[in-house]
């Protein structure tokens, strides 16, 4: 099968990184994944909204009328218990509008440094949202993966807090973490696991068609 007899679905994304491992999350579905980028129309989308949630409908729906096609969309970040949430959608910016992972990590650690281990419990949230070429929401999906947040970083790979946040079964943070463990554990796989059913079941109904 090839490209044009797959149904096309838009990630409301410009990062072709992420639409790649979107891809493999996404694989054997038999989706063509394109990134927003690839239509000068689709306008970059600003992040209003409260909760990943909301944001993650915000993209979806707006890309896909702008696209014409279905749109899958997301929005994810840390949610730290002893900061009541924060720094929740403003994850990537949380220290300010150009921060970046060491700025972010830094500000966190300062936020948290009288805080005890029993207290320093977080967790990584990943909203999904599908969205019809009209930009009605068709489905919309969350993943969580709890952890704790350590005192200093450790580990080499991942991005962002990955550094800090520890898995107790594992003794490891996610940046310790083979990928294999991870593509099973983190927010984002168990997000994706949830909407496989919902992207196969339209793909079943002829509803998602190329």
């Amino acid at each position: 099968m090839n490209h044009c007899e797959k149904p096309t679905l838009v990630v409301a994304s410009r990062n072709r990184k992420k639409v790649r491992e979107l891809a493999e999350l996404l694989s054997g579905l038999g989706v063509h994944l394109v990134s927003a980028a690839d239509f000068p129309a689709a306008p970059e989308v600003e992040e209003t909204g409260q909760t990943f949630a909301e944001n993650a409908v915000l993209k979806a729906a707006t890309v896909a009328v702008a696209t014409g096609h279905w749109t899958l969309a997301d929005d994810s970040g840390l949610a730290v218990d002893a900061l009541d949430g924060a720094p929740g959608v403003y994850s990537a910016r949380y220290a300010g509008p150009q921060s970046n992972d060491a700025q972010n990590n830094e500000k966190l650690l300062a936020q948290l440094r009288d805080v005890p281990d029993l207290r320093r419990g977080a967790q990584f949230v990943c909203c999904l949202a599908l969205a019809d070429p009209a930009g009605r929401i068709r489905a919309q999906v969350e993943g969580h993966c709890r952890g704790r947040l350590l005192h200093e970083l450790r580990g080499q790979n991942g991005f962002g807090y990955d550094p800090l946040f520890w898995i107790a079964e594992y003794h490891q943070t996610f940046a310790e973490l083979s990928l294999a463990v991870k593509s099973v554990l983190s927010h984002r796989a168990r997000a994706f696991a949830h909407i496989r059913p919902e992207l196969a079941r339209l793909i079943d109904a002829g509803e998602l068609v190329a």
